[in-house]
């Protein structure tokens, strides 16, 4: 393997390794991205970090401070609002047409995906949150299968973007709804099947408007971020 092609693995798998710690929380909102400390940790040039950061900052997962280097994106109250409405609208354009192109393949992924979220679902309902990150992947992984045949790969790309933002901001106030979600879930599941796509909009418009509902009710995102994009 060539110098550059070993230069380039190392990028790509050091901007996948910060990209989910800031989208799980392990990086929080608002700190300090300092490059020798991160060196370390991922194991990277800080030439190569800088690289990244700027990557991420362009997603408005991180924040360029001039000269002071970089920090991980604040959260805002509104700045949930706008990625739900995105997220929302996304996701239901895309639905319709998954929901009209869906094979019996589709089907079958869709069943497997909601399945496994059903299970880390009874999980977190026990008060287990030791796996919520095991949680939030598999419901990631639902949604993007009730949208996966909508034929377009740019649609895709674009909402599963979106989504990582609206992520982030559930696992920063690790907020479960319990068996009001995994209703939902399953409403969505027998919409999907019998393909009722005016059906599956009132519930995916209903899951998400709660979603952000019960994260705000913890009181986690009063404070205004500084920059939230």
């Amino acid at each position: 393997m060539r110098q550059d092609d070993i230069e380039e693995t190392v990028a790509e798998s050091g901007y996948r390794q910060i990209r989910a710690d800031i989208i799980f929380g392990r990086l929080a909102p608002g700190q300090k991205l300092k490059l020798e400390n991160l060196k370390g940790t991922y194991e990277t040039s800080v030439s190569t970090l800088r690289e990244i950061l700027n990557r991420l900052t362009s997603e408005g997962l991180v924040v360029a401070e001039g000269q002071r280097g970089f920090e991980v994106a604040g959260v805002s109250v509104a700045d949930l609002r706008e990625i739900a409405a995105l997220r929302l609208l996304l996701e239901e354009h895309a639905l319709e047409q998954s929901f009209e192109q869906g094979d019996v393949e589709w089907e079958a992924q869709l069943v497997s995906a909601h399945y496994k979220l059903a299970r880390m679902e009874k999980v977190m309902a026990s008060g287990d949150t030791a796996q919520a990150e095991d949680w939030k992947r598999y419901d990631w992984e639902f949604h993007q299968a009730l949208i996966a045949a909508c034929g377009s790969r740019l649609l895709m790309e674009t909402h599963s973007a979106v989504f990582d933002k609206y992520l982030r901001y559930q696992m920063v106030a690790l907020s479960y709804r319990g068996g009001v979600a995994e209703e939902e879930h399953k409403q969505l599941l027998e919409a999907a099947l019998q393909r009722d796509s005016k059906t599956a909009k009132t519930i995916l418009q209903r899951h998400i408007e709660g979603g952000v509902e019960h994260a705000l009710g913890r009181g986690l995102l009063s404070t205004p971020a500084k920059q939230a994009k």
